[in-house]
């Protein structure tokens, strides 16, 4: 039989094969039989049924995929919340930083200079996001502006 490439299958069909391997080796199978029923690796049918005989079936059930929330981070809780705290009370110039407003490079010479972490510019972009920092546009109108009178000025000063 042909072997299945059980990354591709959905979490659901995973378990039952898993299932499967557990209910085949305890009806006295041997590995490489459930292998060519099941069409999974051999390595793999011993390595699911050896989970199942240390964990029961909670070593078989399905569980949560990929990295979890927070984990391999360059920055640690408290870092972060020290950084965020920065940004939010504190100007690039009051601290002495060669920039305006916070842009990403601004905050990666921040924590540069407060963690002595040098991080990539996109990881930068990737922690404001998470943060809530969003990209602004700067307003181009003015706050005093008055249409009306401008444009009774126009029309006095423009020579006809």
């Amino acid at each position: 039989m042909e072997k299945i490439d059980a990354r591709t299958l959905s979490q659901d069909a995973q378990h039952q094969i898993r299932r499967q391997i557990v209910k085949l080796r305890q009806c006295d199978m041997s590995y490489a039989e459930i292998s060519d029923t099941v069409g999974v690796s051999l390595s793999y049918a011993c390595r699911v049924y050896k989970r199942y005989e240390r964990e029961g079936m909670q070593g078989i059930s399905k569980g949560q995929r990929g990295r979890r929330t927070g984990q391999q981070r360059t920055l640690g809780t408290e870092q972060e919340a020290a950084v965020r705290k920065t940004i939010q009370d504190r100007t690039p110039h009051q601290l002495k930083l060669p920039f305006a407003l916070w842009t990403r490079q601004a905050v990666q010479e921040l924590i540069n200079r407060q963690h002595g972490i040098k991080m990539p510019i996109r990881t930068v972009g990737e922690y404001l996001m998470r943060w809530g920092f969003t990209l602004q546009k700067p307003i181009r109108k003015a706050y005093e502006q008055r249409p009306s009178a401008l444009r009774n000025g126009l029309r006095s000063s423009i020579p006809r």
